[in-house]
């Protein structure tokens, strides 16, 4: 006799386990990584009850406001030390992914008894699981490359993971809101509980992403003078590698489309709070945003997955002015329908960007050192969308200015970047990564 439940644990199981997944280890990990999606968004639920409806519209600008300053600030100085840091254990990875994931249930704990009482230890939890999720991503990241199944490519093993994470979130998302109407303190529980449950399965991947054998530590540059200029002559730490310019310049479009997601999740909460969708409540109107993002990255990362390693120079130029003429477009004839679609395109773009973003660094950088790199690119555009976040909670609440200022930014980006990722696609790889 089989139950529901249990055959479709089983479907979800073969699906995350297909085509040497499972042997690999990758499928642990994919199924590792949906229960981190899933703990998260039942925070995010709890929290967003908590400091942004509870309140009115201005109150909650000022506890959002605070929220930032006293979480993300401090994160903004802690991301850079956390790739660095966990550079320095790489034999405890899966020992890191279980302390980021138990820090995270515990933390869940005190953050329920601050959303009743209205604390302040709110706040420095917040901070608490904010850094343990982020220290969580760059550890995910720097795993990914060796749980490869054979013939895998590493951008079709990111697109798994990630649409994994995208549907947990999407499944755990309306129990958390379930959870919430019971009370406050409900959804954070849940979230303890998933997240005990992802300590455990840590420690199920293969010991093989502990071992450090064959790696070094990356060094970002923006152009080849850190390989080819002084810096050669005068460096004090030998065997030092760098990425080429293309991984550079793709990170750079990536940090644009992540500060523009940062900043779209911060105004249009307030923005459509404030001005709803036509003839839709503020709460109707933050989910059909919310959805359209939802659907736009899932569609992103299948075609990132379709699409593999195919020039992903010109599908990182390609996807930033899509999203970059979505924005112009979106504040000049600002709109419901505009707004959902310009989410969807951003959450589209981003995705493929990534993707495309992690075929540069399979494509060009050494496996050597591609561990770190992947790693520490992680944490730059982490760091992007915190920056994006607070300028979103800083703009005034006009829908046709916020966009222009996101399509100013976007377009800076995109100038920036364009000329060197389509100089090296033209040359071949050129500038890929040198030993130093």
């Amino acid at each position: 006799m089989h139950f529901p439940v249990t055959g479709t644990a089983r479907g979800i199981r073969k699906a995350t386990h297909a085509h040497g997944a499972g042997e690999s280890g990758l499928g642990k990990l994919i199924e590792l990584h949906a229960v981190n999606g899933a703990g998260d968004v039942m925070i995010t639920v709890a929290l967003a009850s908590t400091v942004f409806f509870s309140v009115p519209t201005d109150e909650a600008r000022g506890r959002v406001a605070l929220y930032l300053a006293i979480t993300m600030a401090p994160f903004t100085l802690l991301a850079p030390v956390i790739g660095p840091l966990l550079d320095k254990l790489p034999h405890g990875r899966r020992a890191a992914m279980a302390a980021a994931m138990l820090a995270r249930a515990l933390l869940a704990l005190v953050l329920s008894g601050a959303v009743v009482t209205g604390s302040l230890e709110l706040y420095p939890a917040a901070l608490g699981v904010l850094v343990a999720s982020k220290a969580y991503g760059v550890v995910r990241s720097a795993v990914v490359p060796r749980l490869l199944p054979p013939g895998f490519s590493l951008v079709k093993a990111n697109s798994r993971v990630t649409l994994g994470g995208l549907l947990a979130t999407g499944v755990a998302a309306p129990i958390g809101a379930g959870l919430q109407a019971v009370g406050p303190r409900w959804p954070l529980f849940g979230a303890f509980a998933i997240f005990v449950a992802g300590m455990f399965l840590s420690f199920s991947l293969p010991r093989k992403v502990d071992s450090a054998k064959g790696e070094d530590t990356a060094l970002l540059a923006a152009d080849e003078e850190h390989v080819h200029g002084p810096r050669r002559r005068s460096a004090k730490r030998p065997g030092l590698r760098t990425v080429g310019i293309a991984v550079t310049h793709a990170l750079g479009a990536n940090a644009a489309l992540r500060w523009l997601s940062g900043f779209l999740t911060f105004f249009l909460a307030f923005l459509l709070r404030e001005h709803p969708l036509t003839g839709q409540s503020a709460a109707v109107s933050l989910g059909t945003v919310a959805v359209a993002a939802g659907l736009g990255n899932a569609l992103g990362t299948s075609v990132g997955a379709w699409l593999r390693s195919r020039a992903p120079e010109l599908i990182i130029v390609t996807v930033v002015a899509v999203v970059l003429g979505a924005a112009v477009v979106a504040a000049a004839f600002f709109g419901a329908f505009l707004v959902a679609c310009l989410t969807a395109v951003a959450g589209f773009s981003q995705a493929l960007a990534k993707l495309s973003l992690d075929a540069l660094l399979q494509r060009d950088v050494p496996e050597l050192v591609r561990t770190s790199a992947f790693a520490r690119s992680e944490t730059l555009l982490q760091m992007s969308w915190v920056f994006g976040g607070a300028v979103g909670i800083a703009m005034p609440l006009n829908g046709a200015l916020g966009l222009s200022v996101a399509a100013g930014v976007l377009a800076l980006g995109w100038a920036t970047t364009v000329r060197g990722l389509l100089s090296s696609a033209r040359h071949g790889g050129a500038s890929r990564t040198r030993v130093a």
